[in-house]
């Protein structure tokens, strides 16, 4: 088991935010790093996990540092994990040559092109790897019997892709602005056109919008989802929410397990995610701490 190296750490809100790195085989052995807040603690206290997945061009530092989850967090009592958005180093050809593909654009997949596959496996990274890391790390006080799963744009379809192929593990999830039906969106034919051997076919896998279709109207279901209605990815049909919405109550969920929101006037940006913020960690924390 890999261990890992402490980078910086930070007293914030009466919590920790520590910045962790060590060498990950889920990632082809280059070097990772991930974000954990940990809220104020008498060090008997393992606190339930909330996993925040950030979109293209962003890393682990962008959530904790613009998204205003930190204090909502700690008042709640709920562990923040904010892992990178890609692999970074990986020397794949071509990897830093669009910002929409490569490096700060690993889709929370495991990719199976050749040329991507030794490094790009994010999906890996984040349920297999980073779990069994830190559990390793016995000091960090993180109950992973209680998680849950929020992210924005990208992230937000990493969210809700993990969610629903592992919903032993999550017990809820939301989303700001996600790519919500990635094979029907431009974003979604690079990404899975590049990292994927089947194309857009193969990406159905990591599509919320096919993927709801195969759970059905259970009642374990808890999806919160905003955007806003002058974000101009949404214009621009990168992030079809209303595919979810269709496809999730054909599969017989009501409103109240998949609610999804449009915010007027609001944009794609960090503004638009603090404000919505404290009503997502309240969301997950009814759940974490039921």
């Amino acid at each position: 088991m890999a261990s890992l190296e402490t980078v910086q750490s930070n007293k914030s809100f009466g919590g920790v935010i520590t910045k962790y790195k060590f060498e990950s085989k889920a990632l082809g052995g280059l070097n990772a790093q991930f974000n954990v807040f940990v809220p104020e603690s008498d060090g008997s206290t393992k606190f339930p996990v909330l996993w925040y997945l950030a979109g293209l061009t962003c890393n682990e530092d962008t959530g904790p540092w613009k998204g205003g989850f930190l204090r909502d967090a700690a008042d709640a009592g709920i562990a923040l994990i904010f892992p990178d958005t890609s692999p970074r180093g990986a020397g794949v050809q071509g990897e830093d040559d669009d910002w929409q593909f490569g490096t700060g654009a690993g889709f929370y997949l495991n990719a199976t092109a050749d040329k991507w596959a030794k490094n790009y496996r994010m999906r890996a990274h984040i349920i297999e790897e980073l779990p069994a890391v830190i559990q390793a790390a016995t000091s960090i006080p993180l109950d992973f019997t209680r998680q849950s799963i929020f992210g924005h744009s990208m992230g937000g379809l990493g969210a809700l892709t993990l969610y629903l192929k592992h919903r032993d593990l999550f017990v809820s999830c939301s989303a700001f602005a996600p790519i919500s039906n990635p094979t029907n969106a431009p974003w979604g034919h690079t990404a899975f056109g590049g990292y994927l051997k089947g194309g857009v076919d193969e990406g159905k896998e990591y599509d919320p919008t096919e993927l709801i279709k195969t759970v059905g109207g259970d009642a374990g279901v808890h999806i919160l989802v905003d955007y806003g209605d002058a974000d101009n990815f949404y214009k621009q049909k990168q992030l079809l929410p209303e595919n979810l919405v269709a496809a999730a109550e054909k599969a017989g969920f009501p409103t109240s397990q998949v609610t999804v929101r449009a915010q007027p006037g609001y944009d794609h940006s960090y503004y638009f995610i603090s404000t919505f913020a404290p009503e997502h960690i309240k969301f997950h924390a009814k759940f974490l701490k039921a």
